[in-house]
C-alpha cells in the first residue's frame, strides 16, 4: 500500500514525501522581481513546515513583460546569487525547490507601465483581463523561447532543484494551445500538433540548455473549461507528447480566468480533489510521474488517490497558505481536515496570504 509519507524519486530527485506545494504567486518580491525577507520568510516557513517539493509562485523569464507586482523573476544573471540564499533555505529541511518559469502574456493588470509588451498567439482580447496582445512574430516566439532556456539555466546555477513550465490557466503558453486564443494559420496555430509546437519547442530549447539529467516539469490545463477551449482528449494528447520528447513529471490542473463560473483552477465551493479524474487519466495514457492539484483538503482521500489510481503526487496551495504546517500535522497523526475554506480572499494585490490567519481564526 502506498503512503503519502513514502519517500520516493524521479529524475534523480529525492522526494521525502508525496506533497508538492503548487506554485502561488505570493506578491512579495521587490520592484524588480528579487528576493525579499518576507519571500525567504514563505519558502522557509513552507520547508519547516514538511511539504516535501516546494514549486515557487510563477516566475517571469524576460524583462520586456509587465509582470504582476511582487512578481519573482529570473530574467538576467543577477537572480543566480540573489536565489541561492533561498534555495539553501530550503535545503536545510530536506525539502525540493523547482522554480516556475512562466511568460503572463495577456493575463496583466498593468500594460501602461515602462511601455512593457503583452504577447499573444493572436491579437484576441482576453476575456477576463481585456488586454488585446501584440500578435506574436516567429522572432517573438524565438525570443520567448530562449528567454525560457535561460531562465532554466539560471535556475540550475542558483541551486533549484528543477524547473517547471507553466502551461496553464491563461498564461502565454497555455494560450498557445487555446483555439479561441490561438487564430494563427502558420506552424504555430490550427492543428493540434501545430498550436503545441510553442510548447514542445520550449521544452527542448529548456532541455537543450540545462541537459539531460536536470528536472524538467510542466503544468499544464486538463482542458480550458470554456468554449473554444482545449479539451481533456487534446490534453492527453499533448502530454504524450510531452512525455516521449523527455518531460521528468507532469502537474495537472485546469481552468483559466476565462473559464465559466468556477470552473477556473482555484475554486470556491468545497469540491474536493476537482482534477483527480482527468490526472488519472493522463497517469494511465504515460509513463511519467503525475502531480494532481484542485481541492486537497482530506487525507484519507488523498491516500485513496495514491492507491487507486497511477496519480503518484498532491500538490495544494491554499491549504499551505492557510496552515503552512498541515503537512507536519498530518504526519504527526492528527488527521482533520485542512482548516482552508476555498474563499479565494488569500489572493490579494499586497501579497498572497489568509485573511483567517490575519485574524487569528482557528
Amino acid at each position: 500500500m502506498r503512503t503519502l509519507f513514502d519517500q520516493t524519486q524521479f529524475a534523480g530527485l529525492k522526494l521525502k514525501n508525496r506533497f508538492v506545494r503548487s506554485a502561488t504567486n505570493d506578491g512579495f518580491a521587490d520592484g524588480r522581481g528579487h528576493v525579499t525577507p518576507e519571500l525567504m520568510q514563505i519558502y522557509e516557513g513552507l520547508a519547516k513546515g514538511g511539504v516535501g517539493t516546494i514549486i515557487t509562485g510563477l516566475t517571469y523569464v524576460s524583462h520586456r513583460e509587465q509582470p504582476y507586482p511582487g512578481q519573482m523573476g529570473i530574467y538576467d544573471d543577477s537572480f543566480i546569487e540573489d536565489y541561492k540564499p533561498l534555495t539553501d533555505a530550503v535545503h536545510r529541511y530536506e525539502a525540493n525547490i523547482i522554480v516556475q518559469l512562466v511568460s503572463v502574456g495577456t493575463q496583466t493588470r498593468h500594460p501602461e507601465n515602462g511601455g512593457k509588451v503583452i504577447w499573444g498567439p493572436s491579437a484576441v482580447e482576453d476575456a477576463a483581463y481585456k488586454n488585446t496582445p501584440k500578435e506574436m512574430t516567429v522572432e517573438d516566439i524565438g525570443f520567448v523561447q530562449q528567454a525560457f532556456a535561460e531562465g532554466a539555466m539560471r535556475a540550475k546555477k542558483a541551486g533549484f532543484d528543477g524547473v517547471q513550465m507553466h502551461v496553464a490557466h491563461g498564461y502565454l503558453l497555455s494560450k498557445f494551445l487555446t483555439p479561441y486564443y490561438n487564430r494563427r494559420t502558420d506552424a504555430y496555430g490550427g492543428s493540434l500538433e501545430n498550436r503545441a509546437r510553442m510548447i514542445t519547442e520550449t521544452y527542448q530549447a529548456i532541455r537543450e540548455k540545462v541537459g539531460a539529467d536536470y528536472p524538467v516539469l510542466v503544468k499544464i490545463n486538463s482542458e480550458d473549461f470554456m468554449e473554444q477551449g482545449l479539451t481533456a482528449a487534446e490534453c492527453v494528447e499533448v502530454c504524450e507528447w510531452l512525455a516521449e520528447l523527455g518531460i521528468d513529471a507532469i502537474e495537472v490542473s485546469g481552468g483559466s480566468s476565462s473559464s465559466r463560473p468556477n470552473e477556473g483552477p482555484a475554486r470556491n465551493r468545497m469540491q474536493e480533489s476537482y482534477f483527480q479524474s482527468h490526472a488519472a487519466a493522463i497517469a494511465e495514457a504515460v509513463q511519467v510521474p503525475i502531480i494532481a492539484v484542485g481541492g486537497h483538503r482530506e487525507f484519507a482521500s488523498l491516500t485513496d488517490i495514491v492507491n487507486q489510481t497511477a496519480i503518484e503526487y498532491l500538490a495544494l496551495s491554499r491549504p499551505l497558505i492557510r496552515e503552512t504546517d498541515l503537512i507536519n500535522r498530518w504526519q504527526q497523526g492528527d488527521l482533520a481536515r485542512s482548516k482552508c475554506a476555498s474563499c479565494n480572499k488569500c489572493f490579494r494585490n499586497d501579497g498572497t496570504r489568509c485573511i483567517f490567519v490575519e485574524r487569528n481564526v482557528g
